[in-house]
């Protein structure tokens, strides 16, 4: 089950991975917090915009579709309403009824129901800055790792369903700094221009201390699948972007895999690991 705050951040997070488990015959679940519904348009080649909140949360209903069909996983809502990304000094108030100020408790009910029901072995998130701080994304977390301790207890959401421990928990690892460093250096050794050099500068200057990264797991062969999903998402990447700058072939050439970060493990594994269902395969099976 991965857990992501719009529709979109499942095509940009983990994505190549999600599809991996999904052809090997992994029950995978993508479980998207909010429509994505304030999201502005941000690929350029779009064109402009004028529907209401209401047309943006059909569009991109629909673009999730395409994008979930390209990974070959199931994806579900959870139905809360985009909060938007607040802008300004000071910043201004969230909507009101928005997904960052649901209480906690009423926000994670769904998802600790889907729980009780999917049954998860695994589940992946956010950390705790939520990637960047957009309110959703930090909420996303909170209510995620609210759902998972409370899933496995029978005294809390007592009406939700049957108690479901769920074995691992990951953070994803979206842009860790190795990443962008290695893509950086790939482009410039092949004589391209980089357009992560000043993302790598501005890290180091500012001394951004890197989460852990436990978990690569080898997904090349998917980022053809991770590409389509991401293009399926029109509102909001631009297919000559960033998610695009590195030449595919040299991607899968120095870095051919998707990082993780194993938060809470109910099973023994050793670290470093190469697979999110490590210590968990027999079981499954």
């Amino acid at each position: 089950m991965a857990v992501h705050a719009h529709p979109d951040d499942e095509s940009s997070k983990g994505a190549a991975s999600a599809a991996r488990y999904a052809a090997e015959g992994v029950e995978v679940l993508v479980v998207t917090c909010t429509g994505g519904e304030r999201g502005d348009v941000l690929n350029p080649s779009f064109g402009e915009f004028t529907g209401t909140i209401e047309d943006m949360r059909e569009l991109r209903a629909q673009e999730m579709a395409t994008a979930a069909a390209a990974l070959g996983v199931r994806q579900t809502w959870l139905g809360f309403v985009d909060s938007g990304l607040p802008e300004g000094d000071p910043l201004p108030p969230l909507p009101e009824g928005c997904f960052a100020l649901v209480p906690l408790e009423e926000a994670s009910a769904p998802l600790v129901q889907l729980i009780r029901e999917f049954r998860p072995h695994v589940l992946t998130t956010y950390d705790p800055s939520g990637g960047y701080p957009h309110p959703d994304h930090i909420m996303c977390h909170r209510v995620s790792m609210e759902a998972f301790e409370a899933a496995a207890d029978a005294d809390r959401y007592p009406d939700l369903g049957d108690p479901w421990q769920v074995a691992k928990l990951y953070y994803n690892h979206g842009f860790s700094m190795a990443r962008i460093r290695s893509a950086h250096e790939a482009m410039t050794a092949a004589g391209l221009e980089s357009p992560f050099g000043e993302w790598v500068e501005s890290r180091r200057a500012r001394e951004i201390p890197e989460r852990e990264v436990t978990t690569r797991v080898e997904c090349a062969d998917f980022f053809d699948a991770r590409d389509a999903a991401l293009r399926a998402h029109a509102t909001q990447v631009d297919p000559e972007g960033f998610f695009f700058a590195i030449p595919r072939d040299l991607e899968r050439a120095t870095w051919p895999f998707e990082e993780f970060e194993l938060v809470i493990s109910q099973v023994p594994s050793e670290l470093p690991e190469t697979d999110l269902f490590a210590g968990l395969r027999t079981e499954v099976a």
